[in-house]
């Protein structure tokens, strides 16, 4: 069943804040396996200009996704997220997300589209520190497949 087009344009509350830790900036940095020393040394980081260390870009996608969770699991859209994969990820940066910053997260559907039975949701997750400042916007792009048959 399609998703209802009424809800491209509805905002979800933002997120309570999420602290970011150095140590989890570093965890992430070697998961990923990018050993840029200004996600791990504060001295190297403040060289670059930075007042501490800062995340590697695709850290947030983390907190962003954990901010779709709204949308996803909003009733009333009705998806199905058992049928759910990831389509496509981008980021657009203020600046940095850096060690000590509390973000917050306010997630809007920006599209809903049907493709060959599939549904195409786009949510835009929109990225504010503590004191307000856009840090990032992360748009999301998720994909219902179509039940076998339909």
């Amino acid at each position: 069943m399609a998703l209802d087009q009424s809800f491209v344009g509805r905002t979800y509350p933002p997120t309570p804040p999420y602290e970011v830790g150095r140590e989890k900036i570093r965890e992430f940095a070697e998961a990923i396996g990018d050993a840029n020393a200004a996600y791990t040394d504060t001295e190297a980081a403040k060289a670059l200009g930075h007042p501490d260390v800062i995340a590697p870009p695709t850290f947030v996608f983390a907190i962003t996704f954990k901010a779709a969770g709204a949308v996803i699991e909003d009733p009333q859209l009705g998806l199905d997220y058992s049928r759910v994969v990831h389509g496509d990820q981008k980021f657009a940066y203020t600046r940095p997300v850096r060690a000590g910053d509390r973000l917050s997260v306010t997630s809007t559907i920006e599209a809903i589209k049907s493709l060959a039975g599939n549904d195409i949701l786009d949510i835009r997750g929109e990225v504010h520190d503590a004191s307000g400042e856009h840090v990032v916007t992360a748009w999301t792009k998720l994909v219902s497949r179509a039940p076998e048959g339909a």
